[in-house]
């Protein structure tokens, strides 16, 4: 793991105003994600995770503090700017899919490659080559509406892997699955790992949160610890749970 932080988060706060109520979703958060670490955010529904995750994507932004990407910051980065980091260096995993119901699995994947203007060859290319990485190569001309909840997670995993992103965000990405589909979710987003990828994932499941290599707590919009659970041998989730 490089001693350079990935992300690196100072003092970011983020308050919601709706009529005369102001509600902190984050309050003062000091946070560093190094390249190829898994990291956990935990804490209870309403505590700020989503929030956090959101900032991280670049799909919101601050009330206030810095957020630095790969050493630039955030702030200075124009609209545009953004869109091009969210389509090329993150990749998002979603808790409900978001899978495009009237394309194909292939299609599916191929479709945040299209948005960068990849030729159809090397992007029916690359979406392969990650659909055979989770798996799921065999339902490339299925349609979502054909597959079982974890077989459409899968797909949504090869998605996001496609673009060969930075880092991959991760919301709830066990949180419609049972608990044989998430397991088999979680056990491959640990084989990701292991391969390289930065993973952020955001899970009020504890069954899951201990699977990463750094839990953050988060609770009432604020960290309140961190735990560094030993890697040295991590048993797939699918077999504890056998």
């Amino acid at each position: 793991m490089s001693d350079k932080a990935l992300i690196h988060l100072e003092g970011i706060s983020k308050v919601f105003h709706t009529d005369e109520i102001e509600t902190h979703a984050l309050i003062d958060i000091n946070l560093n994600i190094n390249q190829g670490e898994f990291v956990s955010i935990a804490g209870p529904s309403g505590g700020g995770k989503s929030t956090l995750l959101s900032i991280l994507g670049l799909l919101d932004g601050p009330s206030s503090g810095k957020y630095f990407l790969k050493d630039n910051e955030v702030a200075n980065l124009n609209l545009e700017e953004r869109a091009i980091i969210r389509n090329r260096e993150i990749g998002f995993i979603f808790q409900s899919f978001n899978l495009i119901g009237d394309l194909t699995v292939r299609e599916n994947v191929e479709l945040p490659l299209a948005y960068r203007n990849v030729k159809g060859p090397e992007r029916r290319k690359r979406a392969e080559e990650a659909l055979e990485k989770v798996e799921m190569i065999h339902r490339k001309k299925h349609l979502p509406s054909q597959l079982s909840g974890g077989q459409q997670q899968r797909v949504a995993v090869a998605r996001a892997l496609a673009g060969d992103p930075q880092i991959l965000l991760a919301d709830e990405p066990t949180g419609n699955l049972d608990s044989k589909n998430g397991a088999a979710v979680m056990d491959l987003l640990i084989q990701l790992n292991k391969e390289g990828s930065t993973i952020c994932m955001v899970t009020h499941d504890e069954r899951y949160s201990h699977v990463a290599q750094r839990i953050v707590h988060l609770f009432d919009g604020k960290i309140t610890d961190e735990i560094n659970p030993s890697t040295e041998s991590v048993t797939p989730v699918a077999a504890e749970l056998a």
